[in-house]
């Protein structure tokens, strides 16, 4: 199925409702939830998740785990998604919180492959062993470090959501206390107990996860390091190394490379930049 809302779809009496759809560049998905959980990849452009307690970036073909009835929104970035609703007593493995994974060869073809299959496929035949599989895959897929929590204090959510929309490592703490009329030692006192993590590691994981983007439409290093306020490309590749565990290299989306000229301009990437390890792994519910 194509372009279909699942609203329309989903009480079809199957484990698994499968649809591709196009999006806008920008556009924004209010918050929403499905009775299904669902499987969301991206075959084109990055996405944005974001929950009550969390935000994910979702880059080229990788997806994220959608628990059922959770409470969504979802910024698309010239995206073209393939959606997997699936049946939650089919899932009970299925985690909790949303999660973004990486996804396979096989599993990319079985979910491309998804979306023609017949809505009401029959219950035993090639179609249903296709979707059988699928959800076998799915268990396997092999979880990414691609999210970023966020504080449930109001005020503080929105020097978050701030600092997201324009992420610079150069800002400094005394400017956050400022704004919330505290101290800095109360600032990150307060930020830790909200989200768990320190101030200045969720601002550099922030900035990492705001390349993601940038680094598919395949700009160079150099201007994202530079935008981010880094000293240069060298500072921002190892931190980024650090935090994601690959090179910004192993996030650029295949289809769409730079130019010979970018491509010089970002030689501050490790010359022995490597894809993604993964290791197949099984949830627990």
């Amino acid at each position: 199925m194509r372009d279909v809302p699942i609203d329309e779809v989903d009480a079809l009496d199957r484990d698994v409702v499968a649809i591709g759809t196009t999006y806008a560049p920008g556009t924004h998905l209010p918050a929403h939830r499905h009775r299904r959980a669902q499987f969301l990849y991206g075959v084109t452009g990055s996405m944005r998740v974001e929950t009550a307690d969390g935000s994910w970036t979702v880059p080229p073909h990788r997806a994220v785990l959608v628990p059922p009835g959770t409470e969504h929104a979802v910024l698309m970035d010239g995206v073209s998604t393939r959606s997997l609703y699936l049946d939650p007593r089919a899932v009970p493995w299925f985690p909790h919180r949303c999660r973004v994974v990486e996804v396979s060869p096989l599993l990319r073809e079985l979910v491309c492959e998804a979306v023609d299959v017949e809505p009401r496929y029959a219950p035993h035949g090639r179609d249903a062993a296709l979707l059988a599989l699928v959800l076998h895959e799915i268990r396997r897929c092999a979880p990414l470090p691609l999210d970023l929590p966020l504080p449930a204090d109001p005020a503080l959510r929105a020097l978050c959501r701030d600092f997201l929309a324009r992420p610079r490592i150069d800002v400094r703490p005394e400017a956050w206390a400022a704004g919330l009329h505290v101290s800095v030692r109360t600032l990150h006192r307060r930020f830790t107990a909200e989200t768990g993590t320190g101030l200045a590691t969720w601002r550099r994981r922030a900035c990492a996860l705001h390349a993601l983007p940038e680094l598919a439409a395949g700009r160079p290093v150099a201007e994202i390091a530079a935008d981010l306020g880094y000293a240069g490309p060298g500072a921002f590749t190892t931190m980024f190394t650090q935090l994601l565990g690959a090179p910004p290299s192993a996030f650029r989306d295949p289809a769409r490379q730079p130019s010979p000229a970018a491509a010089s301009a970002s030689r501050a990437d490790s010359p022995s930049s490597r894809p993604v390890a993964t290791r197949a792994r099984t949830w627990s519910a």
